[in-house]
């Protein structure tokens, strides 16, 4: 997916002072555009009255884009609850490594900065490792949970204990780099999960695994029906361990209208146009100077002060 590079500044103490997007392309992030198609289908779903209701989730932020995106889904009365280590020290050893690699401009100041350019308001922050939050969110409140955070299967086994615990009953829960080849721990817990734990996948992209914690047929009922309407994506329908799973690839779709800035950028004053072009006739005396004998063009000249005499 692609990683849009986002501009700084630095301060004379060399603390770097993240510039306000303008657009939610400058916000650095990877949510492929099918995904953001995946995600609106679902919370739309929720928010039409098909599903529960139920706060909002996202375990590991990054730089804020899809939790951007996500707080637009927000009902009056619900929390969105983010948790992200940002700037603080990991808790041991290899995550230390993973977020100097993955993660080296990672801070809690960019990601306000970022949201706030989209919200009015922050999300509830927790900024403590992800295994904190069976402890500081309420039980089985959440409709949707997004785990996008550490790619080490301890921790991941951990995360997606937390998620069934904070799930609603029907909620849909998502787990970010299920398959990819640079973090099999990921994929080694979730399909874990998937075959022993009881975790129920509905459907799952290029990059994301869409599951519940109860009943998959009616998310994937209506998933399926939604589809069969659409040519920009193609599925399939997979059986695993007999019970079917939705393939969804990317045929060109389009992302949904993007989260619009609260305060969009100036837009350049047009240049004025010359004196000429601004006088009505000023052209036409100067085409008839250039080409009228001087007697007529006198004439004209001295009727016209006549005129405004």
């Amino acid at each position: 997916m692609s990683h849009v590079s986002q501009a700084s500044v630095t301060t004379p103490d060399g603390e770097p002072t993240p510039l306000v997007p303008t657009t939610y392309g400058e916000v650095k992030g990877w949510f492929s555009a099918y995904d953001q198609v995946l995600f609106d289908w679902f919370l739309t779903r929720q928010n039409s009255g098909e599903g529960q209701p139920g706060d909002l989730l996202e375990l590991g932020a990054f730089m804020g884009k899809s939790a951007i995106f996500l707080g637009r889904y927000l009902r009056p009365g619900e929390e969105f609850t983010v948790c992200d280590l940002f700037d603080s020290p990991a808790t041991d050893d290899f995550n230390v490594a993973e977020n100097r690699s993955s993660y080296p401009t990672l801070t809690r100041r960019g990601f306000e900065t970022n949201y706030l350019a989209f919200h009015e308001a922050l999300p509830t922050l927790i900024q403590a490792p992800t295994s904190v939050v069976a402890d500081r969110v309420k039980p089985t409140s959440c409709r949707f949970v997004h785990v996008d955070a550490s790619h080490l299967y301890e921790h991941v086994v951990t995360d997606i204990a937390s998620s069934r615990l904070v799930a609603t009953p029907d909620a849909v829960v998502v787990f970010d780099d299920y398959r990819s080849e640079h973090c099999p721990g990921v994929a080694a817990a979730v399909w874990t999960a998937v075959v022993t734990g009881g975790l129920h996948p509905i459907c799952v992209s290029a990059s994301k695994l869409y599951a519940t914690w109860g009943d998959p047929e009616p998310h994937q009922a209506a998933l399926r029906a939604w589809l069969e309407e659409r040519t920009d994506l193609w599925h399939g329908v997979d059986v695993i361990d007999g019970r079917p799973m939705v393939r969804i690839g990317d045929q060109g779709v389009v992302a949904p209208e993007p989260p619009q800035p609260l305060h969009p950028a100036p837009q350049p004053e047009p240049a004025p146009a010359p004196a000429a072009a601004r006088r009505p006739g000023a052209r036409w005396r100067k085409l008839a100077k250039d080409l009228l004998p001087p007697v007529i063009t006198r004439a004209i000249v001295a009727r016209n002060r006549r005129r405004r005499g």
